[in-house]
């Protein structure tokens, strides 16, 4: 039973030590010398003239949540072509309502102009 579950600790210890191990080697190894031009705000080559806590226009928000339901919503077709030869016509089908959904839906969306940023 416990077995099984050896490959995700082994998984789960890797990525924690390729997570952890360039943020500790960089600590170690690279010199440690601030200056005020490192410790100055930095935006796209000129100072910041704005306070960072300034509010966003909604419409940012809006077109960064659908980007990601439509990229997530993607990223299942890669799963369904690997496995369609066994899933069948059933599969295939299933997959058609789906990306239909997500077709109309992203039309919606369109007519709206949720994705025009004026």
């Amino acid at each position: 039973m416990l077995e099984s579950y050896l490959p995700i600790l082994v998984f789960l210890i890797m990525g924690a030590f390729f997570g952890v191990a360039p943020i500790v080697m960089g600590r170690l190894i690279a010199p440690h010398r601030p200056d005020s031009e490192k410790l100055s705000p930095y935006e796209c080559g000129f100072e910041a003239f704005e306070d960072s806590r300034m509010k966003f226009d909604v419409r940012y928000y809006l077109v960064a949540i659908l980007f990601i339901i439509f990229d997530l919503e993607i990223a299942f077709l890669f799963p369904w072509a690997v496995v369609l030869k066994e899933i069948g016509m059933f599969g295939f089908l299933a997959m058609s309502v789906f990306l239909g959904i997500l077709v109309i839906g992203f039309i919606y969306e369109w007519n709206k102009g949720a994705l025009e940023w004026e």
